[in-house]
Parts: C-alpha cells; structure tokens; sequence
C-alpha cells in the first residue's frame, strides 16, 4: 500500500511555543557564563541532546554520502560532529551583540578583496558580500561593523514564528539594517545599495526555483539573486568568509578577490567554486545538516520535466 503522505503541522501552534521558551531557557542561561564556556556548553547540549532528536547529525551524515561516498565511516562521524559544533556556536554567539563585536574588532582581516573594498569606498560605490554557512559568517560581517561600517543584510522568515520575531530583532542589533526576503525586503537591500551601501548575502540554500550548479560534484539548485542584484545595482562582489580557528572560539576574516561581471549564471557558478575551497580546506565549518541537494526531488522534477516534454 502506498504511504498516507502527512498533512503538514501549522506553524504558530503550542510546539513552536514550547519550542521556542526551551530556545529562551537555553539563551537565558548560556548568557549568564563566560563567553568561552557559554560556546562550549552551548555545542554539548546541542550536539548530544538536540541533534539526535531532531535529526541533524543523521542528515549531516547523509548529505556526506551523497558528496563523498567514499569517505571514511570515523572521518564522516567527525565532519558531521564538527558542523553541528559549528551550528551551535554561530547561534549562541549572536546573542552576545557587545562581546561579539568585541571579540571582532581583534580577529584579523586579509584578503585581495581588502584593496577592492577601500577603492569601493573611495568612489562611493556600492559593495555586495556573498557568503555561505561557513564557519562565523556574521563574525566576518562584525569584523567590518565594529570598525565603523555599516553592513545590510536578508534574512529568511524562521518557520517558528515566536522564534523568528526575537532572533530577528537580534540580528537588527547585532548589525543592521536587516531586511526579510521577499518583494519587500529585496527591494529595500537594493535601495539600499543603490544609495552607496553595503550589504551580506548567502547563497548556499537549496532553492526549487533555483538552477543547478554543480556543488561538491553535485547538482545542487541555485539562484542568481545575488549576481542579479550586483548587476542591478553596479555593486562590486566579494566573497568573504569568517574561518574560525582551531579552538572554535578566535576566527578571522577573509576577503577574495572580487568576482567579475558578467552572466548571472557564471558568477554564481564561480561563488561556489570559492565556497566549495573552503569547505574542501575544513569541511567541519560548513552547514552540512542544511537539505542542499534533495537529491529525491530534483530527479522526480526531473521526471515531471521529462514528461511533459515528451507529450501525451
């Protein structure tokens, strides 16, 4: 017998509620220790308590077999500790806006894309960073804020709302101005860069609208928004990535070189190939518990497409 498929729980209900107090339980706690230890008990709860009950180290490790199947059973076991370690720590340490900003203005920031940014600055040209759920990305985006810049960033509607209205409000003091994807939200980040402002993007999400860009040697949906808006808005691209150091607690920030204009599709194309560098270098920084590929989706889109094509 085929499967009764589920009907999807609505969100806003009692479980995001309690959901979301454990969330404030947690932040309310961790905020009362040394930043050091509140980072380590942080990833202890979540990597032993949380991740096995909601799945993320079994879809880190499955989304590792998909990339690398040959990959050692210990070696996988370690990447996918290592990203939820990293997922624990990048949560918890937004909260702390003034010890973050602190702890930024001492890392160290290097890259090609420093000399870009200067001449950006100087001609009062607008500055697009792309990034992805590599190491620290709000760390770097601090690094530049708590030197006096002012850094725009989009973010995604969280699907608890309780959870969404606070975390976001944390992102605004943290670094704003903060604007939420959509219409609205994506016309105000260009408006803003328009004006000769900066702003962060991450890229790295798996998108149905998307087109497939070979990721980790496999097709992985992907939009062009970002290349799209820098052409729109002549804003210069620069990948940048915060890479936390071996304790899990100091990071830097690193500029590249900025990427060229030209086709939407092969600047993504070469925003990737940067991210993936990263990843290959230290793959324990990046979001592997995130659904990337879908691998079973895009064949059955693929099915459907072939279908259609093919007529009655």
């Amino acid at each position: 017998m085929a499967k009764t498929k589920q009907p999807e729980r609505a969100h806003g209900g009692w479980q995001d509620r309690l959901a979301d107090w454990a969330i404030r339980a947690l932040i309310w706690l961790a905020l009362r220790l040394p930043a050091r230890t509140r980072l380590r008990l942080v990833s202890w709860i979540v990597r032993r308590l949380v991740s096995p009950l909601i799945g993320w180290h079994k879809r880190a490790l499955a989304n590792l077999d998909h990339v690398w199947p040959d990959l050692d059973p210990a070696e996988r076991q370690r990447i996918a500790d290592g990203a939820v370690d990293n997922l624990a720590r990048a949560f918890i340490e937004n909260y702390d806006v003034p010890e973050f900003l602190h702890r930024a203005r001492g890392m160290t920031l290097s890259g090609e894309g420093l000399a870009a940014l200067e001449q950006a600055r100087a001609q009062g040209r607008p500055v697009l960073f792309v990034t992805g759920h590599y190491g620290t990305p709000e760390g770097a985006r601090c690094a530049l804020v708590s030197r006096g810049e002012t850094i725009g960033g989009l973010i995604r509607p969280m699907s608890n709302p309780f959870f969404h209205d606070h975390y976001v409000q944390n992102m605004h003091d943290l670094s704003p101005p903060v604007f939420e994807q959509g219409r609205r939200g994506t016309m105000q980040l260009i408006k803003h860069l328009q004006s000769g402002g900066k702003a962060v993007l991450l890229f790295d999400l798996y998108d149905s609208a998307g087109t497939p860009i070979d990721f980790l040697g496999k097709p992985a949906p992907t939009l062009t928004s970002a290349a799209d808006i820098a052409l729109r808005t002549d804003a210069v691209m620069i990948p940048f990535f915060g890479i936390r150091h071996a304790d899990r607690f100091g990071f830097d920030a690193v500029f590249e070189a900025p990427i060229p204009h030209g086709d939407p599709l092969a600047m993504m194309t070469e925003a990737t190939r940067r991210l993936e560098a990263r990843i290959k270098a230290d793959p324990t920084q990046w979001m592997w518990v995130h659904r990337r590929w879908k691998p079973k989706r895009q064949a059955k889109r693929q099915r459907k497409r072939a279908a259609a094509m093919m007529g009655p």
